[in-house]
């Protein structure tokens, strides 16, 4: 595997993905910091088409600003019946400022104003989450680039006190629970993120 040296910057001020990467990280003896422990780096405009671009200019910014390697996630939440969306609006779906309870309001207001679905069960909707991962060096050069999917389906109430984000309208059927039911450890091994992160070091083992 590439050395990714003993600490790795994550392009995010959000401390839900924080948490979530750092035993990711801790586990191959990296240390991570995020852009909480750099106050002074300015927020940087996501004006990306999609999560892959997102991602690739949050890590390269701050990885030119810093000097130093950097990864950025860019991840959201793909709605079946809303063609997409959220998608890469998720963080700011109900506007500024973000807002994760506003989100999750708005995304059970955009459902029921669809047709009523077919389905008697408590879900509303296919769907899945989105992990694009950026990797670049410290001159902002990509050394990789990965996806990670988490696919099912949207509750028609929340559920659950863990994680973050869409977390709570997030059901997993083959768990029988929705994304903020399931521990730390549990989310890492099946999400999006988790997922992508894995794919990352298969990605770097074969540099």
């Amino acid at each position: 595997m590439q050395n990714l040296g003993s600490e790795i910057v994550v392009a995010t001020r959000n401390a839900g993905k924080v948490k979530e990467f750092e035993p990711l990280f801790r586990q191959k003896g990296i240390a991570v910091k995020s852009l909480l422990d750099y106050e002074d780096i300015p927020d940087i405009v996501e004006d990306g088409d999609t999560f892959a671009a997102n991602a690739l200019i949050k890590a390269r910014a701050v990885a030119l600003q810093l000097g130093v390697p950097a990864i950025a996630d860019d991840s959201g939440l793909c709605v079946d019946r809303l063609n997409g969306e959220p998608g890469v609006y998720s963080a700011r779906y109900a506007g500024e400022p973000a807002n994760d309870e506003a989100n999750n309001r708005k995304l059970l207001e955009e459902l029921s104003k669809l047709p009523a679905h077919e389905s008697q069960s408590d879900t509303l909707s296919p769907a899945r989450f989105v992990s694009a991962i950026c990797f670049v060096d410290a001159e902002g050069r990509i050394i990789s680039e990965i996806e990670g999917y988490c696919e099912g389906e949207i509750l028609s109430a929340p559920r659950g006190d863990h994680g973050f984000g869409y977390d709570p309208l997030f059901y997993i059927p083959a768990m029988n629970k929705s994304m903020a039911e399931l521990s730390l450890r549990q989310k890492n091994e099946i999400s999006h993120r988790g997922k992508a992160i894995q794919a990352l070091w298969d990605d770097l083992d074969k540099g």
